[in-house]
């Protein structure tokens, strides 16, 4: 059975400096090891050495998009200036809330740019990659990219609800009805694609 699970709050005494050597999120003063964090106390110990004292947070640190990572979003909806997205991963991991995000007209391809049109580019519920290019704050959105090869559309709808299948960088075709849309394809890299 394994030990109860100690919880404990910043600055309360842990044991002293004979007993346990001090870890992450933890101090030492006057010989004792002490808290800095409010979390669960571990103690690991190898080779018979003295355990290192450590607290660890339950809750993992909240992640927030920063300028260059790609992440992967949701469209909610668009106009003839810009596509509003939920930002719902950084890279590969999932966030507990959604951040919104905007993909501004000139921003979605590297070339041609006044010849861009969001609804060629973009449909409400598209599952999008992009790159952060600016940090919102909390009136506004983040600022997002498509403008790369590996950017853009990776799961798409038909209006007959089956998944599209992409058959260049900016048309995908559904299977069903065979129907072609425009979007602004993503070149997915090998190491994204699930066996």
């Amino acid at each position: 059975m394994a030990p109860p699970v100690r919880y404990c709050i910043p600055g309360e005494r842990l044991c002293n400096l004979e007993e346990g050597s001090p870890g992450s999120g933890t101090y030492t003063r006057h010989g004792y090891v002490f808290s800095s964090l409010a979390g669960c106390l571990t103690k690991t110990s190898e080779n018979g050495a003295l355990p290192v004292v450590s607290v660890m947070r339950e809750t993992e640190s909240r992640l927030l998009p920063d300028v260059g990572a790609v992440v992967t979003c949701k469209v909610s909806s668009i106009n003839s200036r810009f596509a509003k997205v939920h930002i719902l991963y950084i890279g590969s991991t999932p966030l507990k809330n959604s951040f919104r995000g905007t993909i501004r007209k000139e921003d979605i391809r590297a070339t041609e740019k006044d010849k861009v049109e969001i609804y060629k580019s973009f449909r409400p519920g598209d599952i999008v990659l992009a790159k952060v290019i600016s940090l919102g704050d909390a009136q506004s959105n983040y600022l997002l990219t498509t403008a790369e090869n590996e950017l853009g559309v990776v799961v798409a709808h038909s209006e007959s609800g089956v998944q599209m299948v992409p058959i260049s960088w900016c048309e995908m075709q559904c299977p069903k009805t065979h129907t072609k849309e425009f979007r602004k394809v993503a070149r997915v890299q090998p190491e994204f694609l699930q066996t």
